[in-house]
C-alpha cells in the first residue's frame, strides 16, 4: 500500500481539497490528467482515486463518464466539496492594488460581480491552484489569483477576500475510486448503487427499462445519457438509484432492468455521504 490518493491538478486544486477533507491520512498525489489519474491506481503508483463527476452550477464534468466504464476501477465512497472562491494575492498586497485576477475559465464568471466592483479585470488560466502558484512565483502585488484557501496556504500567499463567489451553493461532487469493489454496507445515510447500461434496439426501451425501479418502489436519483463508439445511435446510459443489490427491491429492478438493455454495469457500491441530506 502506497497510502496515496490521486487527483487532477495541481496542489491546491478543489480535488486536492476533496483528498484532504476525504482522507485525511492518506497523501495527495496530483495528476495532469483524468486518465492519468486513473493509470496512477492501476499501476500501483496510488491506491485511491478522487474524480469530480458533477457540479451544482456547471453540471457533469466532461470525459468523465465515458472514463468509469473502462477505468477498471470502483466507486467506493462520494464526496462533496463546497466551492469557496479566495482572492489571492502576495504578502503585502492590498485588495486596491490588485487590478486582474488569474485562475480557471469556469471559475472567473462566477465571481463576476466581485471582479466588476473592485475594477479588476480576469485572465484565464488553465487551473486554478497553478494559477496561485504563477502568481506567487511572479510576485507583483497588482496580479492575484481566484483559488482555494488551500492553494493560499501551499503557496504562500494571503487571503484579500473570501468566498466571494456570487453564488452561496456552488457544489461539486466527487467519487473515490479503488481496484476492489467494495459491496459492504457502510455508513449510516444509506447505499447508492451506481451502473451503467445500454438498451436494446426496441421501441420504449428506456421507458420499459426505467418501469422496473418505478413498480418496485426504487428511487433514481440520477440518470444520465451520453453517446458512445462516436454513434449517435449508440447511447449508454449512468444510474445513481438509493439501494443496495441485495435488497429486494433494488434486485428485482435490476432482473427487469436485464430484459430491456444489452448490456448492465455496475460501478460501484457506497455509502451515501452526509452532504447529500
Amino acid at each position: 500500500m502506497t497510502n496515496r490518493i490521486a487527483f487532477q491538478g495541481e496542489p491546491g486544486a478543489y480535488s486536492h481539497e476533496a483528498c484532504r477533507d476525504a482522507r485525511p491520512d492518506m497523501e495527495a498525489l496530483p495528476c495532469r490528467t483524468f486518465e492519468d489519474v486513473i493509470e496512477a491506481v492501476r499501476t500501483g503508483e496510488a491506491d485511491l482515486a478522487m474524480l469530480p463527476v458533477e457540479n451544482t452550477t456547471y453540471g457533469r464534468v466532461a470525459d468523465i463518464h465515458r472514463l468509469l466504464p473502462h477505468s477498471g476501477l470502483h466507486i467506493i465512497d462520494e464526496a462533496f466539496v463546497r466551492v469557496h472562491i479566495n482572492l489571492l494575492a502576495v504578502p503585502g498586497a492590498t485588495l486596491s492594488d490588485v487590478t486582474e485576477a488569474h485562475s480557471h475559465l469556469v471559475l472567473l464568471p462566477q465571481c463576476e460581480k466581485f471582479l466588476r466592483e473592485n475594477n479588476i479585470r480576469g485572465r484565464v488560466s488553465p487551473d486554478n491552484a497553478r494559477a496561485a502558484r504563477e502568481v506567487a512565483e511572479a510576485g507583483d502585488i497588482h496580479s492575484a489569483a481566484l483559488a482555494s484557501e488551500l492553494a493560499g496556504e501551499i503557496y504562500g500567499l494571503d487571503v484579500l477576500a473570501r468566498h466571494i463567489e456570487d453564488h452561496g451553493d456552488n457544489t461539486t461532487r466527487f467519487l473515490v475510486m479503488s481496484p476492489e469493489a467494495d459491496e459492504s454496507r457502510r455508513g449510516d445515510q444509506g447505499m447508492i448503487t451506481s451502473f451503467v447500461f445500454q438498451v436494446r434496439n426496441i421501441p420504449a426501451a428506456l421507458y420499459k427499462a426505467m418501469g422496473g425501479f418505478a413498480t418496485n418502489g426504487v428511487n433514481m436519483i440520477k440518470l444520465e445519457s451520453y453517446m458512445v463508439g462516436g454513434r449517435f445511435t449508440a447511447t449508454q446510459f449512468y444510474a445513481d438509484i438509493e439501494g443496495h443489490p441485495d435488497d429486494a427491491n433494488v434486485r428485482l429492478a435490476m432482473d427487469e432492468l436485464g430484459y430491456f438493455t444489452t448490456n448492465v454495469e455496475v460501478l460501484g457500491v457506497y455509502p451515501a455521504a452526509r452532504k447529500r441530506h
